[in-house]
C-alpha cells in the first residue's frame, strides 16, 4: 500500500491536548495519538483480566508479532531486535556488554546527549577506559559554529580513531543541536577499520526512513515515544548477531519465556520480572497510524513547519541556524542559537527564562537546550502543529526579547 493510497488528514483532534496548550516539544516527550492510547489501554485490560493467561499463553506470540512489525518497518530482522523501555535503557545494556580494559577508548563527540556521556563515564571510571571526545565545536555566543558539509562532522570523528578505540557512539540526530549526522559514512568507515558503532537514534525513528540492514551498525538504541508517537515506555535495541550471546542485561531476572518457548537471547530482557508490556505491544498501532497518514506526508509536512520556524526565528533572533537549510541536515526539529544576552539570563541546572515565560504567558511548550554553554531554542513539529502556532511562538519570542 502506498502513501497516496492510505493517506488521510491528521491533526490536533487526533491527540488529547488540553485546550489552549501549544505543544512544540515532541522531541522531548512525544504524546501518543488517541487511537494509540486506546490500543495501549486495551492491552493493559487484557493483562488485568487474567494475568496468568496473558503471560503464559498470549504474551510470547503478541511480543513476537510486535517485534516482527517493527523489524519490517525499520529494515531489521526481528531476531536482532528487543524491546526496551527507552534509548537510555538500551545504551546502558550496550555499556554493560562491551568488555573494556584500562587505556581502551570510547569515542563520543561533543554534541552527544548528556545522559550518554554519564553512562560511559561511569563505565570508564569502573574499568580504567577513557572517553575521547572529538571536538565538532559549537562556536561562541558571538559566532556560533556553522557546519557546511558532512566532512565537518565525519573528519574529526574518524581522525580521532586510534588502535585503542573500542567503540564509536554517535547520534543519528543530536538532541541539543538538532543536527542529522551522516551515520552511514561513520558506519562504513568504522567497518573498514574493524571498530563497532553504537548509534543513539531516538529522534530518527519515523523522522527519516530507517534501514538497519543497510546501515550496518553494531547497536542501535531508540525511544519510540518520540516521532513515532508510540506509548511512553516503548523503545528498542538492535544488536548485531556477533554481540547477541555476550549481551548483558541491565537487570537480572529469570531470563526465560514463561510460556515455554525455545530460549533466545532476547529472553534476558523480555522478562525482567512482572511489568505491563502494553507499550511494546502497541507499537504496531503507532506505525499503522503514521502509515495511514502517509510517511512521506508526515515527513514533508513536519519538515516544512520546522523550516518555517527556522526562517522566522532567524530573523527575530538575528541568529543563523548552524546547518544548511536542507532536509538532509534536519527533519521535523530545528534549533536556533540564542543571542548572548538570552544565554546570560539562564542559571545553571534551571529552566531557561525564555522557556518558562513561554509557558507562563502563552501556555507554549518549547525547549531551550544547551550544548557546552551555547543555548538553542529547539522547536519540534508534528502533525498536530500548524503555521499559526509557529507564528504565535515567534510573536511571543519577539515580545520576550524587548
Amino acid at each position: 500500500m502506498t502513501d497516496s493510497d492510505s493517506s488521510r488528514a491528521a491533526g490536533r483532534e487526533d491527540w488529547s491536548f488540553p485546550p489552549g496548550v501549544t505543544y512544540l516539544n515532541h522531541g522531548s516527550f512525544g504524546p501518543s495519538p488517541i487511537v494509540v492510547q486506546q490500543v495501549r489501554e486495551d492491552w493493559s485490560r487484557r493483562l488485568n483480566a487474567n494475568p496468568m493467561d496473558f503471560f503464559l499463553r498470549q504474551f510470547d506470540d503478541a511480543l513476537q508479532n510486535a517485534t516482527a512489525r517493527l523489524g519490517q518497518w525499520i529494515g531489521a530482522e526481528s531476531r536482532d531486535l528487543v524491546f526496551v523501555d527507552n534509548s537510555t535503557v538500551a545504551m546502558n545494556i550496550v555499556a554493560e556488554t562491551l568488555v573494556l580494559e584500562p587505556g581502551d577508548e570510547i569515542l563520543l563527540n561533543d554534541h552527544e546527549y548528556g545522559a550518554v556521556f554519564r553512562i560511559w563515564r561511569a563505565v570508564c571510571d569502573r574499568t580504567g577506559a577513557k572517553i575521547v571526545s572529538p571536538t565538532l565545536g559549537i562556536g561562541t555566543d558571538d559566532e556560533p559554529r556553522r557546519f557546511e558539509q558532512t566532512t565537518d562532522i565525519t573528519d574529526p570523528i574518524l581522525n580521532a580513531i586510534t588502535p585503542r578505540t573500542k567503540l564509536i557512539i554517535i547520534s543519528h540526530i543530536t538532541s541539543p543541536t538538532a543536527i542529522t549526522f551522516p551515520v552511514e559514512v561513520i558506519c562504513r568507515e568504522a567497518r573498514k577499520r574493524g571498530i563497532p558503532v553504537c548509534i543513539d537514534g531516538p529522534h530518527a525513528i519515523a523522522m527519516y526512513p530507517i534501514n538497519l540492514r543497510k546501515l550496518d551498525c553494531d547497536f542501535y538504541c531508540a525511544s519510540l515515544h518520540k516521532w513515532l508517537s508510540a506509548p511512553f515506555g516503548s523503545g528498542f535495541l538492535y544488536v548485531r548477531p556477533k554481540w547477541q550471546e555476550s549481551l548483558q542485561p541491565h537487570l537480572t531476572s529469570w531470563g526465560r519465556s514463561l510460556g515455554g518457548c525455545a530460549p533466545r537471547w532476547q529472553d534476558r530482557l523480555n522478562w525482567l520480572g512482572t511489568r505491563d508490556p502494553a507499550p511494546f505491544l502497541s507499537v504496531p498501532a503507532a506505525i499503522d497510524f503514521l502509515e495511514r497518514v502517509g510517511m512521506e506526508t508526515f515527513r514533508q509536512q513536519t519538515h516544512e513547519l520546522a523550516r518555517y520556524a527556522r526562517t522566522r526565528l532567524e530573523g527575530i533572533l538575528s541568529r543563523n541556524a548552524t546547518i544548511p537549510d536542507s532536509i538532509d541536515w534536519y527533519g521535523s526539529m530545528t534549533a536556533i542559537p540564542l543571542p548572548p544576552d538570552a544565554s546570560k539570563k539562564a542559571r545553571p541546572n534551571s529552566i531557561h527564562p525564555l522557556q518558562q515565560a513561554l509557558w507562563d504567558w502563552h501556555q507554549m511548550e518549547v525547549l531551550v537546550t544547551e550544548c557546552h554553554g551555547q543555548r538553542y531554542l529547539r522547536v519540534s513539529c508534528h502533525l498536530y502543529n500548524s503555521a499559526q502556532e509557529i507564528d504565535r511562538l515567534c510573536d511571543a519570542v519577539e515580545a520576550w526579547g524587548k
